[in-house]
């Protein structure tokens, strides 16, 4: 019985892991997608261009060092992925709503070289973009702590290379670091 119980934690564990990665290949698709769009709309961005394009690449960023910092890196640098995905999800959600709901004052702030009705067009198609790259980014940081959290309960200790955390049990190696009064 308790094989099995092992098995289905095993499991769920491998499911959730897969469905991170995906999860984050299509947030990275989704985020060089706006980059593309954004400079179809002029080859040399300007200011604003800029900073939309710096928002997708560290985007980029984010969900590339996700994927090795949320099973086995230390509580510094999950700390580090955690505040930059939040971060970059709701400047996500504020450039979408932007975008959305003032597509022709944005996109006289890109200076585009494109006709107004085809920039309209592209941009909206970034707004939608950007909706789902916020969305995505949510459904990542979720499936994150999922996975830190099983991380965690299985043992492994992460972050702080102990996997005692689980029995309660302290080592007599752990004792010899401790304080004189409190070596028994």
């Amino acid at each position: 019985m308790g094989l099995s119980v092992e098995n289905s934690v095993t499991q769920s564990h491998s499911r959730t892991h897969k469905s991170f990665l995906i999860s984050n290949y299509i947030l990275l698709g989704a985020a060089s997608s706006c980059i593309f769009l954004t400079l179809s709309l002029r080859l040399f961005p300007s200011l604003c261009g800029f900073f939309l394009i710096l928002l997708h690449v560290i985007t980029i960023i984010a969900a590339v060092s996700g994927c090795s910092v949320v099973t086995s890196g230390s509580n510094k640098c999950y700390a580090a992925h955690m505040v930059a995905m939040v971060l970059t999800s709701i400047f996500q959600g504020s450039v979408s709503v932007l975008i959305l709901t003032r597509t022709s004052d944005f996109l006289g702030y890109l200076k585009s070289y494109v006709r107004e009705e085809d920039g309209a067009i592209i941009l909206k198609l970034a707004g939608g973009l950007c909706v789902a790259v916020f969305c995505l980014e949510w459904l990542v940081l979720g499936l994150a702590f999922v996975l830190r959290y099983y991380a965690f309960v299985e043992g492994h200790g992460v972050g702080n290379g102990q996997s005692n955390q689980r029995n309660g049990k302290v080592s007599d190696e752990d004792l010899k670091n401790w304080p004189w009064p409190f070596q028994v």
